[in-house]
């Protein structure tokens, strides 16, 4: 048996009254028997829908031979059929829906799956069948079939239409079916609120086209053809405000940008002048003290900046945030629901943060073919109903345009909407006529409302048309000449709607004129007052000072006794609570881990990291691939009762806490969640926000995210974060993939002290590097940080772990001495400098050797950039006799540090002294995948570095 969602099979068999009851129950009986022997359109329901409802519960209708008599099967086929229609008209009524202002698509005529004859239904037919037999809640006015048809196709096939079936949530689809067919999903506005649309449509394209006129040829990405989605941004605002949101997160591409920005935002006109204009008015750039524009020492072109606006009611303020975006359309999406998370996000004390959803809401803006078209869209829908990124629905609008760049939709989806993805996710969905203001406010009212009563997303597919090019220096008639044709000769909404006001007599002839006169006299007028003041005089945007303070600033040891005191909170269990008897063991092993003699681990050294920041009251939000437990095992910050599988977070229980700290596995996603987490630590800079990859290169697909905003977003748009990435990286002969985190490529967009890249080596450099990382948040000196963490082979090696002193004394090193070596400054002749585990494994070999090293000194650079160079400087003016300086990696030569720190190295060597280079050759692929090739490459890697002749490659020719 085929049975619809349980609601439209309850809908249907309540269609039937009086004696066709009676039939329909004597047809059952016969089918169940043989159902080869009832007709077969009545098959064909049975076959749909089952048993009767009333004959489910036992409810039985008298005098069946009577009812025989008296309804004919011909009229249980058409009834049946009108039923059809009618559930056809919801379900696909947005096929025949006026939806296209302009294009092939906009001509409007009945498809066949709700065309009345398709089911051998004519008006007569139709006029014959009761309302109510069709639809139980029929207004009075709809008295037949006939009736019922229209209605709802008015309904559900006007500018308006909605696509909700893929909902499988009862309560949401009769919320949403309840409103559409009680006539209620399309306001009816008054004369008034009518007339301020349409003078704020005037105010939208009168801007744009000021901009068009006055400066010719310049890029803008303008709004014409889509204006409408300004007053409907002004109705979800004005909603949020009357409920006292606090915060509107919204992101959006270039598609409207700069009329959102002045009309929604409220930045000035003379500002956005001022940007197109070749000799801005220095006192039109914002200052760095300004929360708005252009702050930045890169800067970046004028439709990528955001901005922020604060509106108060009374004693409340609504704040306004439209995110930075780059060209990289789709990717600001994970970042705004980061933006929402920490606004909801109350993290003040000990636990898990106490969320409220209805601090702060989400509002993003997409592209038609942006929206099908990237993968960032569908992982970041993903992450709408997960509990460590829920935001509690975010309202999406597609900018439907119908073009993506040149590219006509045919190719560029497989889907019949932009909208489709959507619909794995459940999300409701409603497809509006951009010409038509009214239902464009219906339909921004109905997302908000919505939004509010489930705290789920909703999605407006707004389809209108691009006027102009993809930007104003385009020509569209290349590409799509018939559709730019009708675009020529088809009036902008201010006609369109302004015609229909005339027709209500709402307005006079004159009144769209006029007021297109006046928003054109003051754009002139602010534009002339402009000029007239203009001076060539213009702002020089530094980096701030503070990024080039030094890092040994902040204070990140701690006394023996808190140290102690934290370690044996980990410890503690609530009472019954079930361990796993080896993570246990494990675990136990911590308690001693600073009495005399012993040391710490990376586990350790890492939990104790944590526990002392949320004890300093610095809030900490972990998220990543398997963090949890660790990809290696190491971590266990979860635990799991093995009984009632509850689970329970050691840093939770902690007495001293004073702040929130939340671990979350991620889903297997890097651009959503990493983008998520760099929007979180821009919203909230005081918590510490880390993100780690199960692999290192598992990041390689975030490559956009770090690229456009973790390394270059400070520069560009003035956003300060210290996000922590964790980047698992080693070489121990598991092939090309999972052994390098790509360093390199951090390494190439290190610059303007925009990140600090380490790569420590022992549990107390890590555990000062952190802390120094969370003392960092929030002030002028807070960038991210990118760390190597280590794999298996190195994170158990108990040459990583550190004595308590390491922890209890000093900071983290950005160079540091090479251990259980000794040091011999005048005999030294080659100074050996390296990273990470390669110089834990040279440390080994040298101390089981039993050879003289008095040669040889060896530094660990744990601080990669910004380059200790100073540092460096004076070991180097220590050791007279220095020969060579030698750099050791195991990356190839084309990757890891080799190619960032030559250029350091080769300014400190002096005449007579080598620069030389031991590790893999140039390569394609990071590391082989044959284990006894790589164990013996290493060993050469090892031997070339602390045997004192010739090997290796000089720095000539690189």
């Amino acid at each position: 048996m085929v049975v619809e969602f349980g609601e439209s099979t309850e809908r249907f068999w309540e269609q039937f009254y009086g004696q066709n009851k009676g039939y329909i129950e004597q047809q059952y009986d016969l089918y169940r028997q043989n159902p080869d022997a009832v007709e077969a359109s009545i098959k064909e329901i049975f076959d749909t829908y089952g048993a009767p409802e009333w004959m489910n519960q036992n409810h039985i209708v008298q005098n069946t031979s009577e009812t025989v008599n008296t309804f004919t099967i011909n009229n249980v086929k058409k009834l049946t059929s009108a039923l059809k229609l009618v559930e056809a008209i919801r379900r696909f009524g947005h096929l025949d829906a006026d939806i296209y202002p302009v294009g092939e698509y906009k001509e409007t005529g009945e498809t066949k799956a709700i065309d009345p004859a398709n089911y051998g239904l004519t008006e007569s037919d139709l006029k014959s069948i009761p309302a109510t037999w069709l639809w139980e809640k029929a207004p009075s006015e709809v008295e037949n079939g006939l009736d019922v048809v229209n209605t709802l196709k008015k309904y559900y096939t006007g500018t308006i239409t909605f696509e909700y079936d893929h909902v499988n949530n009862d309560e949401e689809r009769a919320w949403l079916f309840e409103l559409i067919e009680s006539g209620k999903a399309r306001l009816e506005l008054s004369p008034d609120v009518r007339k301020r649309i349409l003078e704020r449509l005037v105010h939208v394209e009168g801007f744009e086209t000021f901009l068009q006129k006055t400066f010719v040829g310049q890029k803008r990405f303008s709004i014409q053809g889509l204006e409408v989605m300004v007053p409907m941004l002004d109705q979800i605002v004005n909603d949020a405000i009357t409920d006292k949101v606090e915060n509107i997160m919204m992101g959006m591409a270039h598609r409207g940008r700069l009329a959102v920005l002045a009309h929604v935002l409220g930045k000035p006109y003379d500002r956005i002048f001022s940007e197109f204009h070749s000799s801005p008015n220095k006192e039109l750039i914002p200052s760095e003290g300004s929360r708005g524009i252009n702050y930045g020492w890169t800067g970046d072109v004028k439709y990528h900046f955001g901005a922020k606006r604060e509106v108060k009611e009374g004693d409340e303020t609504t704040r306004i945030t439209l995110a930075h975006n780059p060209s990289h359309l789709e990717f600001v999406n994970p970042v705004v629901e980061g933006f929402t998370r920490a606004a909801q996000d109350d993290r003040s004390q000990r636990g898990n943060p106490v969320r409220d959803v209805n601090k702060a809401f989400c509002v993003v803006i997409h592209g038609d073919a942006a929206f099908i078209g990237e993968g960032v869209v569908a992982e970041t829908l993903n992450l709408s109903g997960l509990p460590g990124y829920n935001t509690g629905g975010t309202v999406h609008i597609i900018a439907n345009n119908l073009l993506g760049y040149t590219t006509d939709r045919e190719d560029g989806r497989s889907t019949r909407y932009a909208s489709d993805l959507a619909k794995g996710f459940e999300i409701p969905i409603i497809r509006v006529n951009a010409d038509d203001p009214i239902s464009c406010i219906s339909a921004i009212k109905i997302a908000y409302e919505y939004r509010k009563k489930f705290n789920k997303d909703f999605l407006i597919d707004l389809v209108g048309y691009r006027r102009f090019g993809h930007n104003e220096m385009d020509e569209p008639r290349t590409t799509q000449p018939k559709l730019y044709q009708e675009i020529d000769n088809h009036p902008p909404v201010t006609k369109v709607f302004a015609t229909a006001l005339e027709e209500r007599n709402i307005i006079n002839t004159n009144h769209l004129q006029e007021l297109e006169e006046s928003v054109e006299n003051e754009l002139r007028h602010i534009y002339t007052s402009m000029k007239e003041n203009e001076t060539v005089e213009t702002e020089v945007l530094n980096m701030p000072k503070e990024l080039l303070s030094d890092l040994d600033i902040y204070e990140t040891a701690i006394d023996l006794e808190s140290l102690k005191d934290l370690n044996e909170g980990l410890l503690k269990r609530p009472e019954g609570f079930n361990g796993f008897k080896k993570t246990e063991k494990i675990l136990k092993r911590r308690e001693a881990a600073f009495d005399e003699g012993n040391k710490a681990d990376w586990g350790t050294g890492e939990a104790l990291a944590y526990a002392s920041i949320i004890k300093d009251g610095i809030p900490i939000r972990f998220t990543g691939q398997d963090s949890e437990r660790g990809t290696f095992a190491h971590r266990h910050a979860v635990l799991n009762d093995t009984i009632t599988g509850q689970k329970y977070v050691p840093l939770h229980g902690l007495d001293e806490a004073k702040a929130s700290f939340e671990i979350r596995n991620s889903p297997l996603s890097e651009v959503a969640v990493l983008g998520f987490e760099y929007g979180y630590s821009i919203q909230s800079p005081e918590t510490l926000v880390i993100w780690e990859a199960q692999f290192g290169d598992f990041a390689n697909v975030a490559q956009i995210i770090f690229d456009q905003f973790i390394g270059a977003a400070r520069a560009k748009w003035g956003d300060k974060s210290n996000l922590i990435v964790l980047l698992p990286h080693g070489y121990e002969g598991q092939g090309p993939e999972h052994s390098s985190a790509r360093l390199e490529r951090y390494l190439q967009m290190a610059a303007e002290n925009n990140l600090i890249i380490a790569y420590p080596s022992s549990s107390a450099q890590f555990f000062h590097l952190i802390r120094r990382q969370a003392a960092m948040g929030g002030h002028d000196e807070a960038r991210p940080l990118i760390v190597m963490t280590p794999k298996s082979s190195l994170i158990r090696n108990t040459r990583v772990s550190s004595a308590a002193e390491e922890f209890t004394d000093g900071k983290f090193e950005p160079l540091k001495n090479q251990p259980n070596l000794e040091i011999n400054k005048d005999s030294a002749k080659r100074l050996l400098i390296g990273s990470g585990k390669v110089m834990v494994e040279i440390e080994e070999v040298i101390e089981n050797s039993g050879e003289n090293y008095d040669w040889l000194r060896a530094l660990r650079l744990e601080q990669i950039y910004p380059f200790p160079k100073d540092e460096l400087e004076k070991v180097l003016k220590e050791l007279p006799n220095i020969e060579e300086i030698v750099w050791v990696q195991e990356e190839p030569k084309n990757m890891g540090a080799w190619d960032f720190v030559d250029d350091y190295l080769q300014e400190l060597i002096t005449d007579g002294q080598k620069l030389r280079y031991i590790g893999r050759p140039d390569r394609s692929a990071p590391a082989t995948g044959l284990p006894n090739v790589h164990k013996f490459e290493q060993n050469l890697i090892i031997q070339q570095a602390i045997k004192f002749s010739e090997g290796g490659n000089s720095s000539a020719g690189n």
